[in-house]
């Protein structure tokens, strides 16, 4: 029996021309060896299993090589890339900084520095992990790396960069590694899979890359489970089965139910979800990240965007256009509240139920249109003195009937900040104006200039607490203060000091933008002044601040006598 070698091995790139998703890099490092500007160390940085310890030890076996290819490759012939790939050359020192991060295996190092390489030009040290360094390690290389031989080159790397000394990084060139690409993982993968004689669909590989976040270890670890289970035909039912991911076509489903007001679909889908095993906080987040790419892929300038194959994007397109992208801002607003509950919601299922109400109510949920004045040339029209003011949603949309009108008046209409009114009928029939989006301004500027009762006054102001809670000088101004109302456009907001009055000044056209919003009203103008009859006499002596707490509690005499207490 043959002995297994797993993939993430077996097609490990040996040069850099094979190095996948890393092309600047790899062309950086050839482009230094073919000119000979090579540094004395390197710092590659990057997250895990995108190519820096490999990228190193290509770069290491090249600058190496005895008979280096035109193109800057190792040649695999000579004796030094012969030692290299036998895994017993002298030139190349690995050191897992994970593991020896203390300062005597620095020095151990340190001294292995001063042995000139016996085949080849360079000796070059690769220490992985670097930020796993002590701090006495890392001052133990600082001058070393600095100042090495002209043979040594240290390369580093690590997943952290943050975490290595800045003194440190002055001394490398350093280089950042990319996530690798959705597609560029599908590419390798494919072509891992033709070398092994595997069958598998695009879509299977895709989730692979999905699940793989970017690094081609990751993935051919994934892929080997996935061929463990599945032998040499993988499905994309058996790549969600085997990685319990949650079918895509379930959020597709999703947006047809709740375009379509299906409420029953939509809570019956989230149960079978549930059933298969996964959290709903797992689904409305993935249902999320479903909508942002039905919205990217409304344009097909954005489309490019979403990281899948080209069948999956054509999916996407297709449901994008059959939605509106009105629907899907507010469709992201709903499911993005229910991320943020559902983490400090006690009854989790109900919160992703109720969203998803929500979602299904979206479309029923549109802008109440005044219905046209009814023509009544025909019937006897009651007069206008017997209509009494109620909302426009109690108004029928058929011709009114004289007969039930009276009725009306026994119903008590609800408190809103506004009661809109509808049009008196006159003796004379009036024709109804020709439909125009430019008449739809008259009512738009009766509106804006709406009267409000004081208590509406008092409570729009009141609103501004929880607007401007993250303000707190403003804050207590607004608390401690009340505006009093002139007129329906006029009022006066009377503070104790022009500290406060210049504090007020900064936030005065939020606060007024907001109060106009609130009250209809557009002409409602705010006055600031300071009360120049308010003396305030502050207590300096212990005599003055005892005077004061005993205006405010005369128990403190009493407390002074028995306790015999004296002023100081």
């Amino acid at each position: 029996m043959d002995e297994y070698i797993v993939s993430a091995r077996k097609y490990r790139p040996a040069t850099f021309e094979s190095v996948v998703g890393q092309r600047a890099l790899t062309e950086t490092l050839r482009n230094a060896i073919r000119q000979n500007h090579l540094a004395h160390a390197y710092l590659f940085c990057g997250p895990r299993g995108v190519g820096k310890t490999t990228c190193a030890r290509i770069f290491a076996k090249t600058i190496n090589c005895l008979n280096p290819k035109d193109d800057h490759e190792a040649c695999n012939e000579c004796e030094s890339c012969m030692a290299f790939n036998e895994q017993r050359s002298f030139n190349i020192h690995e050191l897992d900084a994970a593991s020896n991060n203390s300062v005597d295996d620095i020095r151990t190092l340190i001294q292995e520095v001063r042995i000139p390489p016996q085949i080849g030009k360079y000796s070059v040290y690769i220490i992985d992990e670097v930020h796993m360094l002590s701090q006495g390690a890392f001052n133990a290389l600082l001058k070393t790396l600095e100042e090495p031989p002209s043979y040594a080159i240290f390369i580093l790397a690590t997943t952290e960069k943050h975490k290595v000394l800045p003194t440190i990084l002055s001394r490398c060139q350093v280089y950042d590694f990319a996530r690798i690409t959705v597609a560029d993982i599908i590419a390798h993968l494919q072509y891992v899979a033709a070398q092994e004689g595997i069958t598998v669909g695009e879509d299977a590989l895709n989730v692979v890359a999905q699940k793989a976040d970017g690094g081609m270890r990751d993935a051919l670890s994934i892929f080997d489970q996935l061929v463990a289970f599945c032998g040499n035909t993988i499905t994309y039912e058996q790549t969600i089965e085997v990685l319990n991911v949650l079918d895509s076509e379930y959020y597709f489903r999703l947006v047809d139910v709740a375009r379509t007001n299906d409420v029953s679909g939509a809570l019956l889908l989230l149960d079978e979800v549930l059933q298969r095993g996964f959290d709903a906080g797992h689904f409305i987040t993935g249902f999320a990240q479903h909508l942002r790419d039905v919205l990217v892929s409304k344009d097909a300038a954005t489309i490019q965007l979403l990281e899948t194959s080209d069948a999956i994007r054509k999916r996407y397109a297709e449901q994008a256009q059959q939605c509106d992208a009105q629907w899907i801002f507010k469709a992201l607003d709903v499911v993005n509240t229910c991320d943020i509950n559902y983490r400090t919601a006690r009854n989790k299922r109900l919160t992703v139920e109720l969203a998803l109400v929500k979602l299904t109510q979206l479309n029923a949920q549109q802008p109440i249109v005044t219905a046209p004045q009814p023509t009544v040339s025909q019937q006897s029209k009651p007069s206008a003195s017997s209509l009494p003011s109620v909302p426009k949603a109690s108004v029928p949309s058929a011709a009114p009937q004289p007969a039930v009108q009276p009725k009306v008046t026994a119903v008590a209409p609800p408190k809103l900040s506004k009661l809109p009114t509808i049009p008196s009928l006159n003796s004379t029939p009036k024709p109804a104006p020709p439909v125009s989006a430019e008449p739809a301004e008259e009512p738009k500027q009766a509106e804006e200039n709406s009267p409000f009762t004081l208590d509406q006054f008092r409570g729009a102001w009141a609103g501004l607490y929880t607007i401007f809670k993250e303000e707190p000088r403003l804050l207590a101004i607004l608390r401690e203060y009340q505006p009093e109302l002139v007129d329906q456009h006029h009022c006066v907001l009377t503070l104790a000091n022009p500290w406060q009055k210049n504090a007020f000044k900064q936030f005065g056209k939020a606060v007024m933008d907001h109060m106009r919003q609130t009250l209809h009203n557009s002409r409602l103008q705010l006055t600031l002044q300071v009360d120049e009859q308010a003396v305030m006499k502050k207590a300096y002596t212990a005599e003055e601040k005892y005077k004061v707490l005993l205006e405010k509690n005369e128990e403190l005499a009493n407390l002074k006598s028995v306790l015999g207490l004296q002023l100081e």
